[in-house]
């Protein structure tokens, strides 16, 4: 399943990931953001579960931002994998 999630506080404005039961596959970040990480995260996380990206990357924060372009990915991950279970 396609998700896009709407981030908070960084400067990638979006998050498009696929979810295939809780694994994430495809990351893209869009409208913003530093190019070289947003190119590296994807490919470093690809096949991670949930539960994977959450312990790695959630809880990075960037400058004095509560938050960072990693984080605001294990907030997506969550939410689409929440989603996919709705549907």
């Amino acid at each position: 399943m396609e998700y896009i999630y709407q981030t908070e506080n960084v400067c990638a404005r979006r998050i498009k990931l696929e979810i295939n039961g809780d694994v994430i596959t495809n990351v893209e970040f869009l409208d913003g953001g530093c190019n070289g990480n947003l190119k590296a995260v994807p490919k470093l996380v690809d096949g991670m579960t949930v539960a994977q990206l959450e312990e790695v990357l959630g809880g990075i924060t960037c400058g004095r931002r509560p938050t960072s372009c990693a984080d605001q990915l294990t907030k997506a991950a969550k939410a689409a994998y929440e989603a996919s279970m709705q549907a």
